[in-house]
């Protein structure tokens, strides 16, 4: 079956070819790493989970590149600003290098924390100063660059298709760009390949180069590491929406006028998570939730997220409340609970003997090929539930599904130790409806459940566990 993907280099679904055959090379713009990750950016790594395990689910063997972001990211998109790292040292009293690091290890925390898969190439931009050297050398012969008070330049005007990604008119983004403005830039949209360190200052993160010390701009980076790492292999560029006008427009700009080569066959993007007005969730804006306080602070599984962003489109904005990462809790402890009683009608040694059913894979195999639409493979997921299929090949069915899906369905537990004090709440409980003291029973259930415990009552008696 094939794949057919959103290119938004031709704003067109396409029958996704790779350029070797069996073999995707992938590669996803990584966070910034001078903050934690909010969870409206880990929406778009949640969406390329999905891709990367479609893909695999498919067939393909994905090689995944994922940057980290280390240096050059000034506070202004368009090259005006200061470095987010250098800043964020000074609002911690740290070095920048620490800095990276620890939000770093938090960033790959919260991608453990969804089951997001980790890339097969972590990818530094402060590991990669050469490449990015090398890469600007051969523009600079080229002629596509030009040299002003505070760094050296890509010029876009002597890059015709500069808005082939974008698909915007070049007037209006011209003058759209001036709200941040150099006066010594020949073109408003003309963008930093290395910017000088400032005279009498000395950066944390500075290198030698053959026009001066200073560091690489935000956008060139993500070009020599995807070339680095890729080269051949350039079939999927993915990242956020908030990319394609300046970012990923810059990196095709430079990498095409260097090589002469298109650069990434398929562009994707994923969607704006929306709260309350209507607004996107941005650092910028102090208006972010992270997964620490959003989820974790409120005892609500982080695999609840994931849920939920299943339930809308990648391509479709995402809208946060409380209300709705709740349903997503209560919707996921629903699936785990019909783990459960599917692994309670099968004996122990017939789970593995249970068979893939081709028909309802075929189903959710149509869905997820189709652009990685989630929501109606859910819904696949819950006719498979209510079919008459036998437990034991539900159970195998459903396992194959959490390849794409990610929720450790095949880690559900049937049984689970429960403390002391749950364990006798438990059997107190079982004792008043016994008796048939139902104030009691229901006191003593609310009370377990107010300590994080499900109570199930079911033909086969009641289960206590952990969602």
């Amino acid at each position: 079956m094939t794949v057919r993907l959103y290119n938004t280099l031709s704003r067109a679904k396409e029958t996704f070819q790779s350029i070797r055959p069996n073999e995707v090379g992938l590669y996803t713009c990584g966070p910034t790493v001078y903050n934690y990750a909010h969870i409206g950016n880990l929406r778009t790594y949640l969406f390329e989970d999905i891709l990367k395990r479609t893909l695999t689910y498919s067939g393909y063997a994905v090689k995944h590149v994922m940057n980290i972001t280390d240096v050059g990211h000034l506070t202004g998109d368009r090259d005006m600003g200061e470095d987010k790292l250098e800043k964020g040292a000074r609002r911690e009293g740290k070095s920048a290098w620490d800095i990276a690091a620890a939000y770093t290890q938090a960033f790959q925390k919260d991608l453990e924390r969804l089951n997001i898969l980790a890339p097969s190439i972590w990818c530094k931009a402060t590991d990669t100063i050469p490449e990015q050297i090398a890469l600007i050398q051969i523009l600079e012969e080229k002629g596509f660059t030009y040299r002003t008070g505070d760094g050296i330049y890509f010029d876009t005007a002597r890059f015709p298709k500069y808005t082939q990604l974008s698909h915007q008119n070049l007037d209006a983004l011209q003058e759209g760009a001036r709200v941040e403005k150099n006066p010594e830039k020949r073109n408003a949209t003309d963008f930093a390949l290395w910017k000088f360190s400032p005279a009498g200052v000395q950066r944390q993160m500075e290198w030698d180069s053959p026009w001066g010390v200073g560091f690489p701009g935000w956008h060139i980076e993500c070009s020599a590491m995807s070339m680095k790492y890729l080269g051949d292999q350039l079939d999927i560029h993915c990242g956020g929406t908030d990319h394609i006008d300046v970012h990923h427009t810059n990196e095709m700009a430079q990498s095409e006028a260097a090589t002469g080569k298109p650069f990434f066959n398929v562009w994707m993007h994923g969607a704006f998570l929306i709260i309350s007005g209507g607004k996107k969730m941005a650092k910028s804006d102090g208006n972010f939730l992270t997964l620490e306080n959003a989820f974790l602070k409120k005892d609500i599984d982080p695999l609840a997220y994931r849920y939920a962003t299943f339930l809308t489109h990648y391509r479709k904005p995402m809208e946060y409340s409380e209300d709705a990462m709740t349903a997503a809790q209560n919707g996921l402890q629903h699936l785990r609970n019909q783990v459960r009683t599917l692994k309670e009608d099968v004996a122990p040694a017939e789970r593995e003997t249970g068979a893939i059913n081709d028909r309802f894979r075929e189903k959710f195999r149509r869905e997820i090929n189709d652009d990685l639409n989630m929501p109606r493979a859910m819904a696949v997921v819950q006719e498979l539930l209510k079919s008459e299929l036998a437990a034991a090949d539900k159970l195998a069915t459903l396992y194959d599904f959490d390849r794409v899906m990610g929720f450790g369905l095949a880690q559900v537990d049937q049984e689970e130790s429960l403390p002391e004090d749950i364990r006798k709440m438990a059997d107190d409980r079982l004792k008043a409806r016994a008796a048939k003291n139902w104030a009691l029973s229901d006191e003593l259930r609310d009370a377990i459940q107010e300590r994080g415990y499900i109570v199930q009552d079911t033909s086969q008696g009641t289960k206590v566990f952990k969602p």
